[in-house]
């Protein structure tokens, strides 16, 4: 494991997966008989809102863990994907008022950053193409076969 591999796309990443799993902890909408939390609206949009926070978590792991930088990109592609769809989910909550609610929440508006973040953030991991963080592997060298 090491953490010198992190640059600044899976930091926003990771920060975007941290605002995401947060955001489902505060309330989302204010409705007349009181705030709804995410749990409370669960549904299509959260679930997919949950899977963008797995796949920048997998791609921050991906990339400390693993020796080659194979993993690591195409966890990159795979979260960009998934905070595409997660963007696209939590506007969709965001302007879906479930249950007659009044209002939105802080917890809404949070999970649209993370989302945008996961987003931004994988987007930007698959940009940086630093080869210098993975050193070359070290291939003894093998007597030719008679």
């Amino acid at each position: 494991m090491n953490l010198r591999r992190m640059r600044s796309g899976e930091l926003i990443a990771l920060a975007g997966a941290v605002c995401l799993i947060v955001s489902l902890t505060l309330f989302w909408y204010e409705t007349p008989s009181g705030n709804l939390d995410a749990w409370d609206t669960f549904g299509v949009a959260v679930a997919l809102l949950i899977l963008a926070a797995a796949g920048a978590i997998a791609l921050t792991i991906a990339t400390v863990t693993e020796r080659t930088t194979a993993i690591p990109v195409a966890a990159a592609v795979w979260s960009t994907l998934l905070g595409f769809i997660g963007t696209i989910a939590a506007i969709v909550r965001l302007l879906e008022r479930p249950d007659h609610a009044t209002g939105v929440c802080g917890g809404t508006w949070l999970a649209l950053a993370g989302a945008l973040l996961v987003l931004v953030g994988s987007w930007q991991s698959m940009r940086d193409e630093r080869s210098g963080l993975y050193p070359p592997a070290d291939i003894e060298a093998r007597p030719p076969p008679v």
